[in-house]
């Protein structure tokens, strides 16, 4: 349960965070805190991300921000090594947790 008083600074600072604006890492910090043990603060920072994306993307991106589609915080491609590709086996075991559950 929050307090009406931690409520409002969590929502001030992901406003701040909605319209890009400056936060300090110990503010994103308190925030991801409660985002962690909370259900609803977690749906309010993703949604606070997402019209972050909106705003800043163009074109493909805002669409896929404003129909709330793929990653809020884009991970790099999974790319085995070239040098020693293995078997596919090896490769769906250094893949990520979704691909190998496909």
């Amino acid at each position: 349960m929050l307090t009406p008083a931690t409520r409002i600074r969590l929502q001030d600072i992901l406003e701040r965070i909605r319209s890009d604006a400056s936060v300090s890492l110990e503010e994103r910090i308190y925030v991801q805190k409660f985002a962690d043990r909370n259900h609803t603060v977690a749906g309010w920072l993703h949604q606070a991300r997402r019209e972050q994306q909106a705003a800043c993307g163009d074109g493909v991106d805002r669409l896929l921000a404003q129909l709330d589609l793929g990653s809020v915080d884009p991970e790099p491609p999974f790319r085995p090594d070239a040098e020693d590709p293995g078997d596919l086996g090896d490769w769906f075991g250094q893949a990520p947790d979704w691909l190998r559950r496909s």
